[in-house]
This record gives C-alpha cells, sequence and structure tokens, in this order.
C-alpha cells in the first residue's frame, strides 16, 4: 500500500503542478544511466584538448559580465577558435541571454545571427521583467548582429538550413529542448565542414550534464555521434569537421597546462 500511496501522491502533485514533470523528465541519475547503458560512456564524452585548439593563439573577448547564467571565458574563446579553424563566415545560435556569445562570435565572424524567444513569449512565461530586458544587452549593441526570435520548437528554419559554418546551442537545457533543437542544428549546418558547439554540455568542466548529454546523443544523428568530443578546461562539447586528439574524461583533473588571465574593464553607458 505504501507504494501505492506514494504513486497517488505523485500523480496528485503532477496535476497540481505539472512543471514538475521536467523534474522527472531531467533527472540526472536516470540519464546517466541510460548514457552508459546505451552508448557505454561512463565517463561523458571523450574529451579534446583547449590547449590542442589554442596553439599558441591568443583570444580576446571584449565582452564578458562575469555574471550569473553566462559562459566562462573559456567556453567564449571556444567560439571564436572554432570559429577560425573552420574558416566560418556564417554563424547561428539559439539562446542569446545576454548576448555575450553571439558578440564573441562577431569579433571574427562576419555574418551573426542569435535565436531567442521574443519579450512576449518570455512575459508568457511569467519571467522577471528585468531579466527579459537584459536579454541582448551587448549584442544589440552591434546592428551587424540579426535578432531572430521564436520558440525553436515551431520556427522555421528553412531560410537557414545548410548555410552555417558554426551553429551554438545555448538555449532551454530541458532534454525534450535539447533533443529539438540538436535536431535543428544538425540542418542548419553546411554538410561536411559545419560545426556545432553545445553550451552546459557540463556543469562544471569536470561534471558532466546528463540529462543535455543523452539529449544531445538522441538528437544526433547515428553517423555522426562517433565525431561528437567534450572539450577540456570548458562546459561544452562539441561536433567538429575535423580530428584532434581525443582521451577519457579525468575526474578530478590533475593541472598540466595553464591560463594566463588578464582583466581590464570597460564600462557600458
Amino acid at each position: 500500500m505504501g507504494k501505492i500511496n506514494k504513486l497517488l501522491k505523485g500523480i496528485k502533485m503532477l496535476v497540481q503542478q505539472p512543471a514538475l514533470i521536467n523534474e522527472i523528465i531531467d533527472n540526472e541519475d536516470f540519464h546517466e544511466k541510460e548514457v552508459i547503458k546505451n552508448y557505454g560512456l561512463n565517463s561523458g564524452l571523450k574529451e579534446i584538448s583547449f590547449f590542442d585548439l589554442l596553439n599558441d593563439n591568443k583570444v580576446s573577448i571584449n565582452n564578458f559580465a562575469f555574471l550569473d547564467g553566462g559562459s566562462l571565458p573559456t567556453d567564449l574563446s571556444l567560439i571564436q577558435l572554432i570559429a577560425k579553424k573552420i574558416n566560418a563566415k556564417n554563424y547561428f545560435e539559439i539562446g542569446t541571454w545576454r548576448g555575450e556569445s553571439v558578440t564573441a562570435a562577431r569579433q571574427v565572424v562576419d555574418n551573426c545571427i542569435t535565436f531567442n524567444l521574443s519579450k512576449k513569449q518570455m512575459q508568457e512565461r511569467n519571467w522577471n521583467e528585468k531579466y527579459i530586458d537584459l536579454h541582448g544587452y551587448f549584442s544589440k549593441k552591434d546592428s551587424s548582429i540579426i535578432h531572430l526570435e521564436g520558440d525553436s520548437r515551431n520556427f522555421d528554419f528553412n531560410d537557414f538550413y545548410n548555410k552555417q559554418d558554426l551553429v551554438f546551442i545555448d538555449g532551454d537545457h530541458h532534454f525534450d529542448s535539447v533533443v529539438n533543437d540538436t535536431k535543428i542544428a544538425f540542418k542548419l549546418i553546411k554538410k561536411e565542414t559545419g560545426a556545432i558547439i553545445w553550451h552546459d554540455y557540463a556543469h562544471t568542466p569536470e561534471d558532466v550534464r546528463w540529462n543535455v548529454l543523452n539529449a544531445i546523443l538522441e538528437g544526433t544523428p547515428n553517423d555522426y555521434k562517433n565525431k561528437l568530443v567534450a572539450v577540456s578546461n570548458t562546459m561544452c562539447c562539441a561536433f567538429l569537421p575535423f580530428d584532434l586528439p581525443k582521451q577519457e574524461r579525468e575526474f578530478p583533473k590533475t593541472p598540466n597546462q595553464f591560463f594566463t588571465v588578464e582583466i581590464l574593464s570597460n564600462k557600458h553607458p
């Protein structure tokens, strides 16, 4: 009777608070077991070294807020490094937030598009008004960046398919949304030469976010799954049209290469 009572209580809670279904769908333990069972990835994706991409290059990020919900400096640097590596001319991202990522991309890519929910769609979700207004804070200052609005679950992306050199995914991180955005990303990129970066593949550079990884694997075509890699020292994983040495993820990781960080202040009005 105890299990039946728990089941009935759980059903009642779901009826009263439907959003709780996301807690079940995105349960980390469940997705970790699924990834290990279905793909044998006990430690997550194999890693490539951030420093293999960096080589002797120096990366500069002009707009970085050091505030909640954003990317690491290495995440934004990764966008630039991959863009340079593949000589990207067209960049498309899903998920704008403050616009740091697309602004970083615009430093090295000619044509940049960022896609996000409209203000009305965010208001319908009862999001905080100031939080809504901060979307695109940096990117809207650059008139060359195109801002598209909509919900990726029903937006018509046909005009953008097969045209993008680099796609950056940093939208809704619930399982179903990541599956959807991953499928879209593989349609957006140019065949054979396009690259994709997923942000928040990990909670930290050493801690895999299993629901996101499982969703990425679910949305990636079977022929491309072996081209997915995590990138060390970032919270990202990527699909790359080139090969670099890979190794199993190590936790905890012994630091063997180091960064030099220079911080400059640049106040915005």
